[in-house]
């Protein structure tokens, strides 16, 4: 139907709650930015202990090797952009909580009670599995991962770099560690991202299964793409260290299984909602259904030859 046949009244009632719609988000979007603002802002002012504890992975592999925990700036403006990092890092994960019930309160009207029932759960676990992985890159990852680079550092001879001279009489080349604060805080942050969203994988696909995207026949029969998949993402994410890969692999992987048996459970509650309500059909089911569909259409197309069948029998 084309707009010139909807009276004018229809299309101002349409857009109105458009337009309503569309200045509910500005409003909560405003919100948000400020919530994250102000968090930023707090954080900024506190952005030497915060990076101080992002620091104690690093400090403590130094430590074990009798090192003093010292990063340099580069550059005269690095030590601003490190404060003005870990605030956006710091902000955003200070003001998540609020960011969350915002986004919440824009969808909750337009969903049914039972819909609302299906998505909160999830609005919950994504922020629990976003700090679990979070957590498990900075305290487990991250000091095997700085342990393995600080292993090829080179000391010479009470730690002193090569002197002119005699290269006979010379002690050894030293080579030793002094990082960037700003390229440490780019690793870590890397890490605790990247190991944050592989630790959404049971939220999505559970959330997919939900929705009918996925099956757990499904992912079962893609298992060997799916093992690949994550040891090319081990590959990616993590360093050079077969060690630290094949932890990431086992726990993706795990996650994976466990993906599976939640989409399972879904399907198995939807199973046995339907068959409450009545609306669920067996596969044997379908299959009488369909053969007699096949029957109703071989007696409309040939009657007497089917009459004539029956009336031999």
């Amino acid at each position: 139907m084309s707009d010139s046949n909807i009276p004018g009244d229809e299309l101002e009632d349409s857009a109105a709650p458009l337009i309503e719609h569309l200045a509910e988000l500005r409003t909560r979007l405003i919100r948000c930015v400020v919530a994250f603002l102000i968090g930023m802002v707090i954080c900024f002012t506190v952005a030497t202990p915060i990076f101080t504890f992002l620091t104690s992975p690093l400090c403590q592999v130094l430590a074990e090797r009798g090192q003093d925990c010292d990063l340099i700036f580069i550059s005269p403006q690095e030590g601003f952009f490190v404060a003005i990092k870990v605030s956006l890092l710091g902000g955003f994960i200070l003001s998540f909580p609020y960011l969350a019930n915002q986004m919440w309160r824009f969808v909750a009207p337009g969903l049914y009670k039972s819909e609302k029932g299906a998505f909160l759960p999830f609005l919950v676990a994504s922020p629990f599995m976003f700090f679990l992985g979070a957590s498990f890159a900075f305290y487990v990852v991250t000091p095997l991962a700085y342990d393995f680079f600080l292993g090829f550092q080179q000391f010479g001879t009470g730690g002193e770099a090569l002197p002119d001279g005699d290269p006979q009489n010379a002690a050894p080349l030293s080579v030793v560690f002094q990082g960037s604060a700003q390229e440490y805080l780019n690793l870590t942050i890397k890490f605790i991202v990247a190991f944050g969203l592989c630790f959404q994988l049971p939220v999505l696909l559970t959330l997919m299964g939900k929705a009918g995207l996925v099956t757990a026949p499904g992912l079962k029969a893609v298992r060997k793409y799916a093992v690949v998949g994550i040891l090319v993402l081990a590959a990616l994410v993590t360093p050079p260290d077969v060690i630290t890969q094949i932890i990431l692999f086992t726990v993706v992987y795990g996650l994976y299984e466990v993906s599976i048996f939640l989409v399972a459970r879904v399907e198995r509650e939807r199973e046995k909602r339907l068959r409450a309500e009545g609306l669920w059909f067996d596969d044997e089911d379908e299959d009488e259904d369909a053969d007699a569909d096949d029957v109703a259409e071989g007696m409309e197309a040939h009657p007497e030859e089917m009459l004539d069948d029956e009336t031999k029998k």
